[in-house]
C-alpha cells in the first residue's frame, strides 16, 4: 500500500464529509445523526486518507465484549477499485477483535463481505411514502397508551431496547430519544410498564422512524402512527423493515409506503439473540 495513505480516527470535520458522501450515495442520512453517532465510539469511526485528503471512511462501533458494528464503508468514486478500500477494512477490523460483528450491505457489496466471511441473515427492507393516516377511533384493545418520552422513561426504554438490539446502549439512547429534530414516543401498558417505543427524525429528504420496537402489532401501530401525526400532510417517511417480519410489513404497506431499497443483513459469526418478533422497524442501517 501506498506510504502516502494512512488510516487514522475521523474528526467531526472529517465525519461530516463522509455524512455528505453518505447522501450522494442515495443513503438518506438522518440529519444531525452525525452528534449522535460518534460519541457511542468515537475510536471506531476512521478515515483514509491519501495526500493528506479523505478518500475511504467506515465505522466499526463496539457495543459490548461480544458485538460490534460496521457501517459507513465508503470510497471516494475517484478512488474505487483501487485497493484504498480494503486497506481501511482492514485497518478497521481489529477495533471488533474478538466479537460478532454486524452489518447491512447494499447488493452491490454482499459478495465482498461473502468472501470476507459475514453470512447473509435477513433482508432489511426500506419502504417510503406518504403515510396514510387511519380515521381517529378507539386504540385497539391491547395497543397500550402512547405518551412523549421524559427522563424519567429513559432507564426503562434502555431495558426494554436491550431486548430488542443485541447490546445495551443506554448511553446512545440518551442521545437519539433527545436529538434536535428528534420525536420519541414511548408505548405503556395499563401497569406502566415499557411495551415499546419509537423515533422519527428529520432526514436529508422527508423523515426516518427508527427504531420502532413493539411487543405487538396493535402497539406498532399505535407508535407509528403517533410518530407520523405530526409530519406535514406531504410529509415522506421512511422505515427499514426486516423483510421476514410478516406483521411490520403489513404495517408499512398497510399506512401506504411502498419498497424503495432494501440491503441485506450479515454477521461474522453465529446471528446474536434479539427479539426479532417486536422489531417492526430497525434503528438505523449505519450503526444496527
Amino acid at each position: 500500500m501506498r506510504e502516502d495513505f494512512t488510516v487514522a480516527e475521523a474528526t467531526a470535520a472529517d465525519w461530516d464529509e463522509i455524512v455528505a458522501w453518505a447522501a450522494a450515495e442515495g443513503w438518506n442520512p438522518g440529519r444531525g445523526d452525525a452528534a449522535c453517532f460518534r460519541p457511542t465510539d468515537p475510536a471506531g469511526f476512521l478515515v483514509g486518507r491519501l495526500d493528506g485528503r479523505i478518500v475511504s471512511a467506515v465505522s466499526v462501533v463496539a457495543y459490548s465484549p461480544d458485538y460490534a458494528f460496521l457501517g459507513h464503508y465508503l470510497v471516494h468514486p475517484d478512488h474505487r477499485g483501487t485497493g484504498l478500500g480494503m486497506a481501511t477494512w482492514n485497518a478497521a477490523l481489529p477495533h471488533a477483535k474478538g466479537r460478532v460483528i454486524g452489518l447491512d450491505a447494499v447488493p452491490a457489496q454482499q459478495e465482498l463481505y461473502i468472501r470476507a466471511g459475514f453470512v447473509p441473515a435477513y433482508d432489511n427492507v426500506r419502504y417510503t411514502g406518504r403515510p396514510g393516516r387511519p380515521a381517529p377511533a378507539e386504540p385497539p384493545a391491547g395497543a397500550g397508551t402512547v405518551g412523549s418520552v421524559t427522563p424519567y422513561h429513559l432507564d426503562a426504554i434502555s431495558a426494554y431496547d436491550s431486548g430488542c438490539f443485541p447490546a445495551e446502549r443506554h448511553a446512545f439512547l440518551s442521545r437519539w430519544l433527545t436529538a434536535d429534530g428528534h420525536t420519541a414516543r414511548v408505548l405503556l401498558d395499563g401497569d406502566g410498564h415499557v411495551t415499546g417505543y419509537g423515533v422519527v427524525r428529520p432526514a436529508r429528504r422527508g423523515s426516518r422512524i427508527g427504531p420502532l420496537f413493539a411487543d405487538t402489532p396493535e402497539g406498532a401501530a399505535a407508535l407509528f402512527d403517533a410518530l407520523t401525526a405530526g409530519l406535514a400532510a406531504d410529509g415522506e417517511v421512511s422505515i427499514d423493515v426486516p423483510d421476514r417480519h410478516q406483521a411490520a410489513t403489513a404495517l408499512a404497506t398497510g399506512r401506504g409506503l411502498t419498497e424503495s431499497s432494501r440491503c441485506t443483513r450479515m454477521y461474522s459469526g453465529p446471528p446474536p439473540y434479539t427479539r426479532t418478533e417486536a422489531v417492526f422497524g430497525t434503528t438505523t442501517l449505519e450503526l444496527g
